[in-house]
C-alpha cells in the first residue's frame, strides 16, 4: 500500500470515529457533562503522555509551556475544552443535528478568520460560499425563532482552535498533550468534588459514576481513546495527503453525525433545516471546488 493510500485510509478512519462519536456519548448521557468532560481530559492525557513517553519526547513539553507558546497553549486548552463540552452537551440534550451543522460551517468560519487575522484573500467562489452559509444561518434563525447558537459555538471554537494551532510550531500530539496537561488539574478537582465531596447541588447527585459500574467505567476510560486515536490518524494522514483531499474527506464527519442524529437518535429535522442544510452543502461544494483549484495551482507553481 502506498503512502497516499495509507493516508486516505487514516483520514477516513478518523472521520468515521468522529462521525459516529454521538452514538458513543449517547451511552454516557446519564453522566453529567462536566464529569464526562473531566474524564475525557484525564484519560486523553494518560494516552498522549504514554505515546510521548514511548517516543522519548516528554522532555519537549516544558519548552512549549514557556514564553509566547505557553499563552497560545492556554488559549487552545480553553477553546477545545469548550468545544468538547459543547459537543457532549449536544448529545445529551438531543441537538446533534445542530452540532453537525457547526462542523459543516467550520471551514467557512476559517475563511473569515483567515481574512481577518492573516489577510488571506477571499476569492469569488469562497465569497459565494460564505453568502450561502450566512443565508442558511439566517434561515434557521428566522424559521426557528432563535439563532443556532450551539452550531455557531462548536464551529466557532473549532475554527479558533485551528487558528491557534496554525501559529504553534509543535506537532499536534505534543501540543494537545500540553493542552490537556493544563486542563487536568481542573478535571481532577471536579472529579474529586463529585466523588468525595458530593457536590449534589452542582452535579445533581452525590458521588461520581466511575467505579460504580464496570461498563460505565470502561466507557469513561474509552473516552480518552475516542479523543486520541482519530487525532493521531488525522495527523498521520495530514503528512501524506494534499490539503484539499484532507478538507474534502473531513466532511464525512458531520455527514455521519447528521445521519446518526436523524436515523438512529431520532432527532427531528424541520422544514427550516431542510432549507438550510442544502444551502450549507452547496456552499461547501463551491468552497471545496475552489480550495481544490487553488491547491492544484499551488502545486503546479512549485513544480514549475
Amino acid at each position: 500500500m502506498t503512502d497516499t493510500m495509507k493516508g486516505v485510509v487514516a483520514i477516513v478512519a478518523a472521520c468515521v470515529v468522529w462521525g459516529l462519536s454521538p452514538l458513543f456519548y449517547k451511552l454516557l448521557e446519564h453522566v453529567p457533562p462536566l464529569e464526562l468532560l473531566s474524564h475525557r481530559t484525564i484519560w486523553s492525557l494518560a494516552i498522549f503522555g504514554t505515546i510521548l513517553a514511548v517516543q522519548g519526547r516528554l522532555g519537549e513539553l516544558p519548552a512549549l509551556l514557556r514564553g509566547r507558546s505557553a499563552l497560545l497553549v492556554v488559549l487552545a486548552a480553553l477553546v477545545i475544552s469548550v468545544n468538547w463540552g459543547g459537543f457532549i452537551l449536544s448529545v445529551q440534550i438531543g441537538m446533534v443535528v445542530q452540532a453537525s451543522l457547526g462542523y459543516f460551517i467550520f471551514p467557512l468560519i476559517m475563511v473569515v478568520l483567515g481574512r481577518l487575522l492573516f489577510g488571506e484573500r477571499i476569492t469569488r467562489g469562497k465569497a459565494i460560499a460564505l453568502l450561502l452559509a450566512g443565508t442558511a444561518v439566517l434561515t434557521l434563525t428566522l424559521g426557528l425563532g432563535v439563532a443556532p447558537w450551539l452550531s455557531l459555538l462548536l464551529g466557532g471554537t473549532f475554527a479558533i482552535y485551528g487558528v491557534i494551532k496554525k501559529t504553534l510550531t509543535s506537532g499536534p500530539i505534543l501540543s494537545v498533550t500540553a493542552e490537556v496537561l493544563l486542563l487536568a488539574p481542573f478535571a481532577m478537582v471536579w472529579l474529586f468534588g463529585t466523588h468525595m465531596a458530593g457536590w449534589q447541588g452542582i452535579v445533581g447527585r452525590t458521588g461520581g459514576v466511575f467505579g460504580t459500574h464496570l461498563w460505565d467505567s470502561a466507557l469513561l476510560v474509552a473516552s480518552g481513546l475516542i479523543t486520541a486515536v482519530p487525532l493521531m490518524l488525522f495527523s498521520f494522514a495530514s503528512r501524506r495527503l494534499a490539503l484539499s483531499t484532507v478538507g474534502l474527506v473531513q466532511y464525512l464527519n458531520p455527514s455521519l453525525q447528521f445521519t446518526c442524529a436523524v436515523a438512529i437518535l431520532g432527532e427531528q429535522v424541520t422544514l427550516w433545516h431542510m432549507i438550510a442544510f442544502p444551502l450549507i452543502w452547496l456552499a461547501l461544494a463551491i468552497y471545496s471546488a475552489e480550495a481544490y483549484r487553488q491547491d492544484r495551482a499551488a502545486r503546479r507553481a512549485v513544480i514549475a
